[in-house]
Formats: structure tokens, sequence, C-alpha cells
């Protein structure tokens, strides 16, 4: 992967930046993203933020000898503090846990005022972040589900609007879970995530199962089987190579 041919991963975040737009890339990492972004005139602006020293170093090496360096500010930063009300009109946000994502979201959503879109990729616990979108307001437009070396990737996009609107027609919870958009496509990495989530449930309830009864158990275990009935439910139990 360099700035002229990105991962499965970044192409899928890439394909979601407005057109023209001043992006911000948090936790950029070699700047790949916004260097590809700039050479392929997608984006007329990128602010590359990152607040690991080693990362920060590769990401100004990389804008530098791209010769981009007008057109790429690298920034060293904690999340949203890389940058100030009405920089950027685009943000993306990818490789992080789905806690970690919202959390950088909530604290720094006094920047988000010029902010017309959010490309977000969790790692995990998409569903932090689709709470956090309802919570503020903010839209989810589009999903996508990728498997790339062996690994599952979401990308969620969102626009200011109405945040319940994607989950119309649906169980709120289960929407929040796996994705509106996603659940109604159900592709096969979808299955095979939510196949192989199920698995790993069931794990954890019979280790509970096996645990000295206490409240805190039983919680658990409540939660745990809520979470297989939902899975359930959106495969609609069908058999696959994964369950």
């Amino acid at each position: 992967m360099n700035t002229d041919k990105l991962s499965v991963r970044l192409e899928t975040v890439a394909k979601y930046v407005l057109k023209d737009s001043k992006l911000a890339d948090i936790g950029s990492d070699h700047a790949y993203l916004p260097s590809y972004l700039v050479k392929n005139g997608v984006i007329t602006f990128g602010i590359a933020g990152e607040v690991v020293k080693g990362p920060f170093q590769s990401a100004e090496k990389n804008v530098r000898a791209e010769g981009l360096t007008d057109m790429i500010s690298v920034r060293m930063g904690d999340g949203l503090e890389v940058i100030q009300p009405g920089d950027v009109d685009c943000i993306t946000i990818a490789g992080m846990g789905g806690s970690l994502i919202a959390n950088i979201l909530e604290n720094g959503k006094e920047k988000l005022s010029t902010v017309k879109r959010l490309v977000l990729q969790p790692n995990l616990n998409a569903i932090a972040i689709r709470k956090w979108l309802i919570d503020n307001n903010w839209e989810l437009i589009a999903e996508e589900i990728i498997e790339e070396d062996s690994k599952i990737y979401e990308i969620l996009v969102a626009e200011r609007g109405d945040p319940l609107k994607p989950y119309r027609g649906m169980n709120l919870e289960t929407g929040l879970l796996v994705g509106p958009f996603l659940l109604q496509r159900k592709e096969s990495a979808f299955k095979k995530k939510w196949s192989l989530e199920k698995k790993n449930w069931k794990r954890i309830y019979e280790q509970l199962e096996s645990a000295a009864p206490s409240a805190e158990t039983e919680e658990k275990k409540l939660e745990v089987s809520e979470k297989i009935t939902l899975v359930e439910g959106v495969l609609d139990n069908e058999e696959s190579e994964w369950t």
C-alpha cells in the first residue's frame, strides 16, 4: 500500500469522500489516504492528524516525498484537536475501535459545525458509532462491509439529517447492532461476520454457565443471550459454512 495504491479498506473509505472537499483524516498513520485523494483530484486540501510521534513523522516524510506539503498539513494532536471550526468539510476516521471513534467525535463535536460528511471505519463495535450519530443528529446515509486479508470491516457514512430515517421499518436495536443498510443487503461478508459473532457469543455463554452464580453473571448471560437471539433473527437461521 502507498499513496498510489490503497488497501481495499481505505479505497472503500476514499470513494465516500466528498469531491472538492477539505478533508481531515484523523489517525492518518502514513498519510496515504489524504495523499491519494489529493493526487487523484478528489480533495483540494487535507489535514493528516496523528497523536503518536512515529506515525506523525512517517506522515510528514511521505507528504514531503510526494511534494504535497502545500496541499496537506500534517498535524500532531489527539483526535479533533488538530482542526479548528471551519478548517474542513469532510472527516475520515479509519482503523480504530468504534468506541474510540465515537469518543473522538464527542470530545471534538464543537469542531463539526462546518463538516458536511463523516466517513468512519471502525475495526469493531460499530454500534457505538451508530448510537453516537443518533444522539447527535447525524443521519447514516450509506454502509459497506468488506473482507480483506481474512478481516471484516464496516464503513459508515453520515451527514446531518434525520438520524432515525435509516432505521424506520425495522427493530432499532437490531439496526444499531448490525447496520440498517447492511441488514437489507445481507452480503456474504455480513453473514460471515455475524455467524462468527454468534459462535463466539455462544462460547461466552457456555463459560458463563460454568461460572459461579452471581447477579453479575446472570446479567451478563441475559445480555449475551439477547445478542444471540437478535443475530439468529438477522441470519434467518440460515445454515452457512461459518456456523
